[in-house]
């Protein structure tokens, strides 16, 4: 897994019924990309550092679509 700030980090959950955590990659701590990265979570005000585990994807800045207005 490799990423860039400004990617978002998308955690599914392992719990039926709990919704994903969308974060955005706010800082990395690997010039390569590699985790942890810290990830400032859509639902928080504070950044978190994060060693994803299996059920996370990134989503690359370029990946992610545009919202419309």
């Amino acid at each position: 897994m490799k990423a860039k700030v400004g990617d978002r980090l998308v955690l599914e959950s392992a719990q039926l019924g709990k919704p994903r955590r969308i974060g955005i990659i706010v800082g990395l701590h690997h010039a390569d990309g590699s985790p942890p990265y810290d990830v400032r979570w859509l639902d928080q005000e504070h950044p978190t550092m994060v060693f994803p585990g299996p059920d996370a994807r990134v989503e690359h800045h370029q990946d992610v679509p545009a919202k419309s207005s």
